[in-house]
């Protein structure tokens, strides 16, 4: 297309200003740099507001149909990259309506009518918010069949679980997947709660305090996809709480993300060797051509940061904000653009790793027996066995630990005349409990590591998810 003169900043604020502001006013005021993502939102909510005022007779058929023709012709110039972003028309908004006067001429003049910016960008802001809560819930169910995928195929894969990082009892490699199952489907449930709540469209609450037009906000609600227009004008143009929610949400998925991807730079670790990670998702080293880095997962931990970095910086922009609008407002979308290109990543960085992820079962397994993993196994048998009570049941097992780490063994390699010597009632089938297939089996109870228990929550997972 050819090139088009520059529009004056002032002509769009109309008589009140004489001169338009120096470069650093400019520079500081304008938002166009980032606030161009929400030119569909933008074109989306002016569609529809502008039908809505020919519904109503605010402005005529003619008009309206000239209008949203008018609009595709700038979202098509957008999207094909022929689009001339001015600074000088500081926002999204102001530059898309200065081209549509462009392309449709007087008639674009209309589009305005009953509305402000304050409930523009509120409500393209709302709609770009309301599309990464789907964007993050779809990730978040892609990213939760991978998990479930990984336990399914190791449901009785015995492994050590971990308290402090130091060997506890033994698990298997299923639960220990389907425990971030678990968190993962917290996460999605919080993204859909927090786009139920906010599915409410500010549009028609025009600065702050509603118009005298006798607009219709169900119609342009319902065009939108919106449940119902926001009650309160000052509140649909004041607050930011929608985006906070995302935030929230996002930074705590985030920390999910970064726990998991610390447990794979461990396992994947020659200390541990519980699992490999396939070549595209490692890197090498420039100088030891041994080694196999797991940057994936490294980058992963790291973003929280950035996350929670913007949650922080949201919420101390909104922390001490009179009603309604103020223009540090302007504040709230490149933070919140960063993190949720951020988490996006993150989750499918990690939904690859996990889909070619290679766990060693027999190293897990030569693993969970280390460390008097079945010592709570041994309490449990007196107790349940003997009658002892529990903290008497802890003292004798913890005697028998005392008396196998002296002689550089583990429980089960104890003779019976060993364990007799600790406490005389001890019997033969006490050995019936110190193996890691006896123990995780026996783990029954509800949400337990027993592999019966754990492939119960497969199916659970994968009917959902279905």
């Amino acid at each position: 297309m050819t090139d088009r003169p520059k529009t004056s900043a002032n002509s769009m604020w109309g008589g009140r200003f004489a001169a338009g502001p120096d470069a650093i006013m400019e520079a500081i005021n304008a938002s166009i740099g980032f606030d161009r993502r929400l030119y569909a939102q933008d074109i989306r909510g002016s569609r529809a507001h502008a039908a809505m005022l020919a519904a109503t007779g605010i402005i005529s058929d003619s008009d309206a149909e000239a209008i949203g023709k008018g609009l595709l012709t700038v979202l098509s110039e957008i999207e094909a990259g022929d689009f001339p972003f001015q600074t000088a028309l500081e926002d999204i908004h102001m530059n898309v309506e200065a081209r549509l006067k462009e392309v449709i001429g007087e008639p674009a003049g209309r589009l305005h009518t009953g509305r402000s910016r304050n409930d523009q960008v509120a409500t393209d802001f709302r709609l770009w918010v309301r599309d990464q809560c789907d964007a993050a819930i779809e990730g978040l169910r892609a990213l939760i069949r991978a998990t479930v995928t990984q336990a399914e195929a190791g449901a009785d894969w015995v492994m050590p679980g971990f308290t402090h990082l130091q060997t506890a009892q033994p698990v298997t490699w299923g639960h220990h997947m389907m425990a971030y199952a678990e968190m993962f489907g917290r996460d999605l449930s919080r993204f859909q709660d927090a786009r139920a709540r906010m599915n409410e469209s500010p549009l028609g609450a025009a600065a702050l305090a509603g118009t005298g037009y006798p607009i219709d906000r169900d119609m342009t609600a319902q065009a939108l996809g919106f449940d119902r227009p926001m009650a309160n004008s000052l509140d649909a143009v004041s607050d930011r709480d929608f985006a906070l929610e995302f935030l929230s949400a996002s930074s705590i998925c985030a920390v999910h993300l970064s726990r998991l991807a610390e447990e794979l730079v461990i396992w994947s670790s020659a200390q541990f060797s519980f699992v490999s990670m396939s070549d595209k998702w490692s890197t090498g080293s420039s100088i030891m051509p041994q080694k196999r880095n797991p940057d994936a997962a490294e980058l992963i931990r790291a973003k929280i940061g950035r996350i929670l970095g913007a949650t922080v910086a949201l919420f101390t922009v909104m922390k001490g904000l009179p009603l309604a609008y103020s223009k540090d407002m302007q504040e709230d979308k490149e933070q919140t653009f960063d993190a949720a290109d951020t988490l996006m990543l993150a989750l499918a960085a990690m939904t690859g790793m996990l889909s070619d992820l290679t766990a060693n079962r027999d190293r897990l397994e030569a693993a969970a027996g280390i460390g008097f993993s079945t010592a709570t196994d041994l309490a449990d048998w007196l107790v349940r066995e003997l009658g002892l009570p529990f903290r008497d049941a802890h003292h004798v097992t913890g005697s028998l630990v005392a008396m196998a780490e002296g002689r550089g063994v583990d429980l089960p390699d104890l003779t019976l005349e060993d364990m007799q010597s600790v406490h005389g009632q001890i019997r033969q089938d006490v050995f019936n409990v110190l193996g890691v297939h006896n123990s995780v089996a026996s783990r029954q109870s509800y949400g337990g590591t027993a592999p019966d228990q754990v492939r119960a929550q497969i199916a659970r997972w994968k009917e959902k998810l279905a």
